[in-house]
C-alpha cells in the first residue's frame, strides 16, 4: 500500500467526525504495510484530532477507523482486509431489584462451589471481566477488585454506569460473608475492563482492545458475557491470540432460545461456550443450546451485586458464564498451569447430566466437586 494512500486515508479519518461514518477494522496482509500505516498514523496524529477517530489494535496488527471517502475505501480494500466494526450487546436482562440476601446465592450452591472452599477459593487468580465496569464501592466487592481499565475514557477508572458488569463480578468473586453475598471464587481477583457503555453496547474494536489488555496484563481468565450474530475475523484473531497465550476465554452463548446456533465469540472453538440452566437443572427457555455449547450453568433469576451497593436479580447466559469463570478460578488455584484446552477437557469430563427428556446427552451442567476430581485423574 503506497504512502500517499495511507496519508489520505488517515487525514480523512482524523479530520472528519466519526458520527456519519461507518467504522471498519483494517488489517494488513503484509507486516511491512502495518508498520508503514503505524508510522504514518504516529506522525499525523495531531493533539486536536478526535481521540477515538483511529484506534490502534496491536494484538491483531490492525486499526479501527471511520471510512467516509468511498474512493479511499475502495483503494484500501485492494491492499488490505477490511471488515465492519459492529456493535455487540451484553447477554443479560434485568429481572427485578432484590433485597439483600445474606449468604450463598442459589447458583453458587447449585454448582457445589461451597464444598470446594476448604480446598480452593481461587486465591489470587486474575479474571479480566470485559463488560460495563464495576461498582468499586459495593461492600461485597471491595476485597475482590483490582483497578482494571476504562477503554472508553482512559483517564477515568472503570466505574459501572449500567449494572451488568457489577452483577457479573459479584457472582464470580463477591466476598462479604458476614453481611452480604459470596461468589463462586471469593478470593480470586476481578480486573474490570470497561468496554461497554451505559446501554450495554460496545464495538468489536473495544472488545479486541480489552482482550489485548488482558493478555498484556497477565489475566488467567477472560469473562465475556456478551455476543453478536455475525462472525468477525478480527475478533477471532484476538481470541485465538489470547488462547495461544494460555488465557482461558469464557463466553456466553446468547439469549435467543435457539437450538442450533450460538452467538459469537462463544461459537469460536477457542472459547468455553456457556448456556444457562434454571433451578430445576433444565436448560432455561431463553438460552441458546446445541452442539456449540461446551457447558451449562445457572443463569435464571440470579441474585448478585448491583450499583450503589444494591442487589438485582438477572437472567441470561451472561449469568451462567460468570459461574463458569469463577469455577475455573477455583480449578486454576487448585491445579496451576493448566492450559485452556486442558481446562475445557476437564469441564467436559466432569459435567452433571441435565434433567429433562429432551436434554442433550453430549453436554451437561457445571459441578465444581466433579471438576476438581476430574483434574486429579
Amino acid at each position: 500500500m503506497d504512502r500517499s494512500a495511507i496519508v489520505r486515508l488517515l487525514q480523512n479519518a482524523l479530520s472528519k467526525p466519526p458520527n456519519g461514518a461507518k467504522r471498519c477494522i483494517v488489517r494488513f496482509p503484509q507486516h511491512s504495510d502495518y508498520r508503514r500505516f503505524l508510522q504514518e498514523w504516529s506522525e499525523l496524529k495531531a493533539p486536536h484530532s478526535p481521540g477515538n477517530a483511529v484506534i490502534h489494535l496491536p494484538l491483531i496488527e490492525a486499526f479501527s477507523l471511520p471510512l467516509t471517502d468511498g474512493r479511499s475505501a475502495a483503494q484500501l480494500r485492494r491492499s488490505a482486509w477490511v471488515e465492519d466494526d459492529p456493535l455487540l450487546s451484553v447477554h443479560g436482562t434485568v429481572y427485578k431489584p432484590a433485597a439483600r440476601e445474606k449468604g450463598i446465592p442459589w447458583g453458587v450452591q447449585e454448582i457445589k462451589a461451597p464444598q470446594a472452599w476448604s480446598t480452593t477459593t481461587g486465591h489470587r487468580i486474575k479474571i479480566g471481566v470485559i463488560d460495563t465496569g464495576v461498582d468499586f464501592s459495593h461492600p461485597d466487592l471491595r476485597q475482590s477488585l483490582a483497578r482494571g481499565i476504562n477503554l472508553l475514557n482512559r483517564a477515568a477508572p472503570p466505574h459501572d454506569d449500567n449494572g451488568h458488569g457489577t452483577h457479573i463480578a459479584g457472582t464470580i468473586a463477591a466476598a462479604n460473608q458476614m453481611q452480604g453475598m459470596i461468589g463462586v471464587a471469593p478470593r480470586s481477583i476481578v480486573y474490570p475492563v470497561k468496554a461497554f457503555d451505559q446501554n450495554g453496547s460496545a464495538f468489536v474494536s473495544d472488545i479486541i482492545l480489552g482482550i489485548d489488555w488482558c493478555v498484556r496484563n497477565g489475566m488467567d481468565i477472560i469473562n465475556m458475557s456478551f455476543g453478536m450474530k455475525t462472525r468477525s475475523k478480527s475478533l477471532l484473531n484476538a481470541v485465538t491470540n489470547a488462547f495461544n497465550s494460555g488465557v482461558i476465554v469464557v463466553a456466553s452463548s446468547g439469549n435467543d432460545g435457539k437450538r442450533k446456533s450460538v452467538d459469537y465469540p462463544a461459537k469460536y472453538p477457542q472459547t468455553i461456550s456457556v448456556g444457562a440452566t434454571n433451578r430445576l437443572r433444565r436448560i432455561a427457555p431463553f438460552s441458546n443450546r446445541g452442539i456449540y455449547i461446551d457447558i451449562y450453568a445457572p443463569g435464571d433469576k440470579i441474585l448478585s451485586s448491583w450499583l450503589r451497593g444494591k442487589y438485582n436479580e438477572m437472567s441470561g447466559t451472561s449469568m451462567a458464564t460468570s459461574h463458569v469463570s469463577g469455577a475455573i478460578a477455583l480449578l486454576l488455584a487448585y491445579r496451576p498451569g493448566l492450559s485452556p484446552a486442558e481446562i475445557k477437557s476437564i469441564l467436559k469430563r466432569s459435567m452433571l447430566p441435565l434433567r429433562g427428556s429432551k436434554a442433550p446427552r453430549f453436554t451437561g451442567e457445571l459441578d465444581v466437586m466433579r471438576m476438581l476430581t476430574a483434574a486429579d485423574r
